[in-house]
C-alpha cells in the first residue's frame, strides 16, 4: 500500500489517499473517529499508530472513493507528526571517503561512521513535503543535498534487537537530508525549518521484499549527483533502528534517516532537485533564497 497525505492544487485539503498508478484514491473518510483522543495527545503520529487496524477499511474504501490524478493535487509529507527524527552520520563507505576528502564537508573533523559518532536528531520541526519549495536560509554558506532512505516507525519499541527490527517499521519513504555545512553541532545545522523533506508517500513495509534493493538517486537541474542502493549502507535499517532504540523509544511516526551515499554536494537558489527510487517513487523540489538572509557571525554578539 502506498499512503499520501495530499491536498488539491485548488480545493480540498488535509486529505489521506492511496496511491495507485498515476491515481490518488481520496480515503479521508475511512479514518472516522478512530483518530479521536483525549489531551494530552499521546506520543507520535495518531495515523501511523492506527495503521495496522484502519487497512482494511482504508482498501475497502478505496475501490469506490473520489479519485484525482496525481498531477492535480500537492502532496504533503506522508508523516505529519514524528516525535524524533533520527538521523545516521556517514553510513555509507564511499560517502565517508568523499567526506575525508572534502575538508568543506568535514569542516576539519576526522569522520566516522554512526558505529564511533552515533545517532544525531533534527528538529521535527524541520519536516517539509515535496509540495514545499526549499527555502535555503544561509546563502553565504554551503549547503548540501543528500539523498537518504527513511524508516517510518510503526510500533513502540524500546531496546529491541536488529531481527526483531522489521516488526517495528510502518514503512519506508525518501527522504531529502539538507545539510548546512560548518563548525556547529549537526542537530543545530540539520534542523532548518523545511531541511528535512520526505515524500513522496509511505511505502508500506509489506511491499518491500528486499530493503538491500532499494535504489536511492538524486539529480539536480537534470544533472546525477547521487545513486546508491541501500544495501551498501555500512549499517543497515534493522541494525540503526536497534541502535537507536537502545537510546530513545521509539514511537509510531518517528522517522530514522538512514544516511547518504556518495555524491553529496552544494545547492544554490533556483536549482531543481529530483529525488526518485526504483520502489518508492519520486519528487521534485525547488531550491529558492529565504526571505531573510539569517544569522551571520559576529552579528549577534550576544551568542559569543
Amino acid at each position: 500500500m502506498k499512503l499520501c497525505r495530499f491536498s488539491l492544487i485548488e480545493g480540498l485539503s488535509g486529505r489521506v489517499g492511496l496511491v495507485s498508478g498515476d491515481l490518488v484514491h481520496d480515503v479521508t473518510f475511512a479514518l472516522g473517529g478512530d483518530l479521536v483522543a483525549a489531551w494530552p495527545l499521546p506520543r507520535g503520529d495518531m495515523l501511523i499508530g492506527a495503521l495496522p487496524r484502519l487497512r482494511a477499511k482504508i482498501e475497502g474504501m478505496a475501490a469506490h472513493s473520489q479519485t484525482y490524478p496525481l498531477e492535480q493535487v500537492l502532496l504533503h509529507s506522508p508523516v505529519a507528526n514524528p516525535g524524533k527524527i533520527v538521523g545516521a552520520p556517514v553510513n555509507y563507505r564511499e560517502h565517508a571517503h568523499e567526506s575525508a576528502q572534502d575538508q568543506e564537508i568535514a569542516h576539519g573533523r576526522r569522520i566516522d561512521g554512526p558505529e564511533k559518532w552515533g545517532l544525531f536528531l533534527k528538529a521535527p520541526s524541520a519536516l517539509s513535503g515535496s509540495e514545499n519549495n526549499l527555502a535555503l536560509r544561509f546563502p553565504h554558506r554551503r549547503t548540501d543535498h543528500e539523498v537518504e532512505l527513511v524508516a517510518v516507525i510503526g510500533k513502540r519499541c524500546s531496546c529491541i534487537q536488529a531481527q526483531e527490527a522489521p516488526d517495528y517499521v510502518a514503512g519506508y519513504a525518501l527522504g531529502l537530508d539538507v545539510t548546512l555545512r560548518g563548525p556547529e553541532f549537526p542537530s543545530f545545522r540539520k534542523s532548518i525549518d523545511g531541511y528535512a523533506v520526505l515524500g513522496p508517500w509511505l511505502t508500506t513495509a509489506d511491499e518491500i521484499s528486499d530493503v538491500g534493493d532499494i535504489d536511492l538517486s538524486l539529480s539536480v537541474n537534470g544533472v546525477l549527483r547521487q545513486s546508491g542502493l541501500a544495501r551498501e549502507m555500512i549499517m543497515p535499517p534493522s541494525e540503526l533502528i536497534a541502535f537507536a532504540s537502545s537510546f530513545y523509544t521509539l514511537e509510531p511516526g518517528d522517522l530514522v534517516y538512514t544516511g547518504t551515499p556518495a555524491g553529496v554536494g552544494p545547492i544554490f537558489p533556483g536549482d531543481i532537485l529530483k529525488v526518485s527510487s526504483n520502489m518508492l517513487g519520486g519528487y521534485e523540489v525547488k531550491a529558492i533564497a529565504h526571505g531573510s538572509a539569517g544569522w551571520v557571525p559576529g552579528v549577534w554578539s550576544g551568542l559569543r
